[in-house]
């Protein structure tokens, strides 16, 4: 296919047309997912997280300004709530970084939840890999930060920046514990503010608290919009990528997120599946009035589809 051997070849056009039709073609996403399968896993995948108004953006920036000075090529998927409306994202966050995206080595795009509840959706993760292919040094994913895109992450980044800011009070307690469990690094944005300090300390606390992590996260004093502490915070993720691959971890963890993204695929050709011989000729409607009448339970009724399925 002509337009990805363009996109392997580094022309950026092509890459935003393939990661199009990934987005908007399920056939043809499956079709190039399998071309470009052998091209990836080269990158390193860095996911960016916390609470609303956190300047996830301005870090994402700042990050990808400070990898390119030092040779890098970067990608940026920014995820936006979806509207409801058009089914596209809202917010637009490659107006933010406009003069980023100017960057021959830099690949932009905003991409929205698509009815997964504030967590990455299966075209997310598929743009992923077309990055990845397309030669990218480091992806960044900018997640909602709400919902379940906090924890969704995980399953697709290999390094996790908690990004939390002063002012939260005691909105760092509340924060569930499972979301404190997947940051690899603790990022306090706009350190400049009063309150900072104790913000920090407030996360080396709850991070005490957890004696099950074979490797404590460090917790780094950052404010974006002035460019501080933006390359003690790549220094930081550097040796976590280095510890990845020194202790194996790395491919353990891409591992399970390949095992867990099978898993959910197979869930959904199945749920395809079973929805098509349910729904088809009101048959479900039908059935459920056996139910309402007692002149079947619920399990009769499942297991005469499962049957119908099977055969």
């Amino acid at each position: 296919m002509e337009l990805i051997e363009k996109m392997l070849a580094g022309d950026k056009r092509s890459c935003a047309r393939v990661i199009s039709l990934v987005e908007n073609d399920e056939q043809e996403a499956r079709n190039i997912l399998k071309a470009i399968h052998k091209y990836t896993g080269k990158a390193h995948i860095i996911g960016i997280t916390g609470p609303p108004g956190a300047g996830k953006s301005t870090l994402t920036d700042k990050l990808a300004k400070q990898l390119l000075a030092e040779g890098n090529r970067v990608g940026i998927i920014a995820i936006d709530p979806t509207s409801p409306y058009s089914g596209g994202s809202i917010l637009g966050d490659r107006i933010r970084m406009q003069d980023l995206a100017l960057d021959p080595n830099v690949f932009i795009r905003s991409m929205g939840t698509r009815g997964y509840l504030g967590g990455l959706s299966k075209s997310t993760k598929d743009a992923v890999k077309v990055l990845d292919a397309y030669g990218v040094d480091y992806i960044f994913i900018e997640t909602v930060g709400v919902g379940q895109s906090e924890v969704d992450i995980i399953k697709t980044a290999d390094t996790i920046l908690m990004v939390m800011v002063p002012g939260l009070g005691d909105d760092i307690q509340s924060i569930k514990a499972g979301v404190m469990e997947i940051g690899d690094i603790f990022v306090v944005n706009k350190s400049d503010l009063f309150g900072s300090q104790r913000t920090a300390t407030e996360i080396n606390m709850m991070l005490d608290l957890n004696q099950n992590m074979e490797r404590r996260p460090p917790v780094i004093m950052v404010t974006a919009n002035k460019n501080e502490g933006v390359i003690e915070l790549i220094d930081e993720i550097k040796k976590h990528t280095d510890y990845l691959i020194e202790t194996g971890k790395l491919r353990q963890r891409r591992h399970n997120n390949i095992k867990i993204e099978v898993v959910e695929m197979i869930e959904s050709e199945l749920r395809r599946i079973v929805i098509k011989h349910t729904d088809s000729e009101n048959k479900l409607d039908g059935k459920v009035d056996q139910i309402l009448d007692k002149e079947k339970d619920i399990y009769d009724v499942m297991d005469e589809f499962l049957s119908v399925i099977q055969n």
